[in-house]
């Protein structure tokens, strides 16, 4: 397995952040809490203000209701601690599920029914029997909306390779590990790509405390992470080569290269700050997809049946500015003189992010390792 890229670092912004978004070292921490300070302040005055306006009997009247509050969060944490360990017995109870699933999509084992017999075609020819179930994952993962948004034309061809995905516990308990397994392919050389969340508690509430992501090796030319743009030069101008350049794109392998801070906190503003917040919960938001929906329920993801099950109920839109990939290219020339680009990469496919709530989800015992074939 390759040495996992650490790009984010984080102890938890507390309440100054949802859940999903507290995902920043204890030294970069600081440039969100200082960006977001005068709103917290603000916030804590009108809490003040509140307070200051009621009698005095119906303070008191609140401030019982507050002791009664902190009943019902001391009665939530002892739900949360049953809950993560009756969920810890029954991932062990799926765990030969899962391996079972695994050996008949790779086809390591044949189920009952199947045949020996030479399938053919139409016009009479001998058909190639498939090994297990091709493009099993790809088919699941394209059906979930999504994963769907992250995947886009160009990978697909890589993830007809991912014979399993997995997902465990880590040692700080709230945390959770996935872990894409992939046969040889043309693409990069890892077999497995991992990405692990790391949490903490805060007031009960879980809180990202850091995103690692395996770092892709990439073979030669098939980086889909990036596409590679040729422009053509000048009219007038002596150099008649190409001037090609690296952009990056949008593809599902970014999702194991979180979103990174800036080093210097003078850089973070209230507008960043909101930008990360946004891109933190939608990367944690895909990560919660594959371990509470895509993993436990693959088949009816490739059926289809999972889109009857209502499966997206709860989830809205989260916007980004959508992207040209293609710049223009007048073929016969233009008469202003401006720059003719053109592009040269496999395919591309257009997405838009999708935002949720994050849930508590499955906090269950690691399934099976992956399996090597």
């Amino acid at each position: 397995m390759s040495n996992d890229a650490d790009n984010l670092d984080a102890s938890g912004l507390g309440a100054a952040l949802p859940a999903a978004a507290a995902a920043l070292s204890a030294e970069d921490r600081a440039g969100l809490v200082n960006a977001l300070k005068n709103k917290l302040q603000n916030l804590a005055g009108q809490h003040a203000d509140i307070l200051e306006t009621l009698s005095p009997n119906v303070r008191k009247r609140v401030e019982v209701l507050r002791d009664i509050q902190s009943e019902h969060d001391e009665l939530e944490k002892q739900f949360f601690e049953e809950r993560a360990a009756l969920e810890a017995k029954y991932q062990k109870l799926y765990e030969p599920l899962y391996t079972k699933r695994y050996e008949i999509v790779n086809g390591v084992m044949k189920v009952e029914g199947e045949t020996n017999e030479a399938v053919m075609d139409k016009e009479g020819d001998k058909i190639v029997e498939e090994k297990g179930v091709p493009d099993f994952w790809l088919t699941a993962m394209k059906t979930n909306e999504i994963l769907a948004e992250e995947i886009s034309e160009r990978d697909e061809g890589s993830l007809k390779y991912l014979k399993d995905v997995i997902w465990g516990r880590i040692n700080d308990r709230k945390g959770f590990k996935l872990e894409f397994c992939f046969d040889s392919n043309p693409y990069f050389k890892n077999s497995i790509l991992t990405k692990t969340y790391h949490m903490v508690d805060d007031e009960n509430e879980p809180i990202l405390e850091k995103a690692i992501g395996t770092k892709i090796e990439w073979y030669p030319g098939k980086c889909l992470t990036q596409k590679v743009l040729k422009k053509k030069p000048k009219k007038g101008s002596k150099s008649v080569k190409p001037i090609t350049k690296t952009e990056n794109c949008e593809s599902f392998f970014n999702f194991f290269n979180p979103p990174q801070i800036p080093d210097d906190d003078d850089d973070i503003d209230d507008e960043l700050a909101e930008e990360l917040q946004d891109r933190l919960e939608h990367d944690y938001n895909i990560g919660s997809a594959i371990r509470d929906k895509l993993i436990p329920h693959a088949v009816s993801w490739f059926t289809g049946e999972a889109v009857q099950g209502n499966e997206y109920d709860g989830l809205g839109d989260y916007d980004t500015d959508d992207v040209d990939d293609d710049d223009e290219e007048d073929e016969d020339g233009d008469e202003d003189g401006d720059e003719e680009d053109e592009e040269e990469e496999e395919g591309k496919g257009k997405k838009k992010s999708v935002s949720a709530k994050v849930g508590q989800g499955q906090q269950g015992e690691r399934p099976p390792e992956c399996k090597q074939q």
